[in-house]
């Protein structure tokens, strides 16, 4: 007879059975703990931090922080010009430094890259911040929002001279169109400190070690400039890759209002998410400026390292290397036609974005171009200079460079003179557009053209 059908003891197979699952469970678990362990160190190295204690110092968070997913993309970013003058010697030993930068995409968790590209001697961060700004124009920022950054673990870090070292990341909510403040303190001299001049945007600076102040009360010296920081990246779940925006002054948005975040790249920016938000397909992509007053296609500036690296010089690091990047947009070529003094066609400047392109295309990169915007009325503008502006554009136009072609020519010209910038869309000085131009230009952008990862044969 069936003993499971008579009632016969059962209690040595159920013992049995118990063990067999809490065995199974224990191995769930274990798999599951390890694979967490995992993805939290392949996901940047994350040393969190909590908020502020009492006197302000942000603290260590020794619970374990939420595991997070999405995609690492650019927020915001600015390529390093060159050292600041008046710093050749102390660099701002004994001072923090507190960069003010607006994110462009949202995300759970944040990390930055600091530069000493500029730098004679190694430059040593003994401590580095960063938080959400507590609101417009102020170095005050929200103190629940306060992380201590750390660098491979550690709270410090020694950048050589010429090198730059991106952060491990911290769990921050960072919403898009968020100001972010990043806070450096280095006690001693480093030599000329890394900077980027046009930053249309105020930051500031505090005697001491200030980094994890959140009053801002301290920060009494401000700064039109930007200085070590060169990258905001973040964790995100509203995009998917980067668009960066490659450019001479006219992508710096060298005469967009202050503290407005009025350059057309990022505008574009603005643009793009809303499109998305209404329901458009397009690629969900943020947007960075490495736009660089004064740039060139071919020729550096002077220095060594060169200030205002020629485009081709500094395309790999300010474009190609940057986190997420899926489409390049390029806008330069004005400062090649007024600053070459033995001006001799297109060719070579043609050449030069045509290299460009090439090097987008080697990493699988889709590379959209701008057409070169009048100047007539600029001191620099003569008939022979828009002879070749014309046959650059013609070449654009044509599609013998780009992917895809922007036409900011044809948006801001004036109609009753096509030589010249229309008259609301011109700054005053014939060469650099108003914010209304600024945003005519992120307007005729055709979002479409970000499709695809390009390969055009040139």
């Amino acid at each position: 007879m069936d003993r499971r059908q008579d009632g016969a003891p059962e209690a040595p197979r159920a013992r049995h059975r118990a063990k067999y699952l809490a065995l199974i469970g224990a191995l769930v678990a274990l798999v599951l703990a390890v694979s967490a362990g995992i993805y939290v160190t392949a996901g940047g190295g994350d040393h969190a931090t909590g908020g502020a204690l009492a006197d302000g110092r942000p603290h260590r968070d020794s619970s374990a922080a939420p595991v997070s997913t999405g995609t690492w993309v650019g927020s915001w970013a600015s390529a390093p010009v060159g050292g600041e003058p008046g710093t050749e010697a102390a660099g701002l030993a004994g001072r923090s430094v507190r960069n003010v930068v607006h994110a462009d995409a949202g995300g759970t968790s944040a990390r930055i890259t600091l530069s000493n590209l500029y730098g004679q001697t190694p430059l040593d961060i003994t401590h580095a911040t960063i938080a959400l700004s507590a609101g417009d124009a102020t170095a005050a920022a929200d103190a629940d929002t306060m992380r201590r950054l750390t660098f491979d673990g550690a709270t410090g870090v020694v950048i050589p001279a010429g090198e730059q070292v991106v952060s491990d990341a911290v769990h921050l909510l960072v919403p898009h169109g968020t100001d972010v403040l990043v806070t450096t303190y280095s006690p001693t001299p480093s030599g000329p400190v890394t900077y980027h001049p046009h930053a249309r945007q105020i930051s500031y600076v505090a005697t001491g070690d200030r980094t994890a102040d959140a009053t801002g009360a301290p920060y009494t010296r401000r700064t039109p400039y930007w200085r070590y920081l060169t990258a905001l990246d973040v964790l995100s779940n509203e995009a998917d890759g980067t668009v960066v925006v490659f450019g001479d002054s006219l992508t710096d948005g060298i005469t967009s209002t202050v503290n407005a975040n009025r350059r057309w790249p990022d505008v574009l920016g603005d643009r793009l998410r809303s499109a998305l938000r209404s329901g458009q397909r397009l690629p969900r992509y943020s947007v960075v400026n490495e736009g660089v007053s004064g740039n060139q296609v071919l020729t550096d500036g002077l220095g060594r390292p060169a200030e205002n690296q020629s485009g081709l010089g500094r395309f790999g690091r300010d474009a190609l290397a940057r986190t997420g990047v899926k489409v390049v947009v390029v806008d330069l070529g004005v400062n090649d036609i007024l600053r070459d003094p033995h001006l001799d066609g297109p060719d070579r400047i043609l050449a030069g974005l045509r290299a460009l392109v090439r090097e987008a295309h080697a990493r699988g990169l889709k590379v959209v171009g701008a057409t070169l915007m009048p100047f007539r009325g600029h001191r620099g503008w003569t008939p022979a200079r828009e002879a070749v502006r014309q046959q650059i554009n013609a070449q654009i136009r044509a599609g013998r460079v780009y992917d895809a072609v922007t036409d900011f020519d044809t948006a801001l010209r004036d109609p009753y003179d096509p030589r010249r910038l229309r008259p609301d869309y011109d700054s005053g000085d014939h060469l650099h557009p108003s914010d209304l131009g600024f945003a005519r230009m992120a307007g005729v952008f055709d979002l479409h053209s970000l499709r695809g990862a390009g390969q055009a044969q040139l």
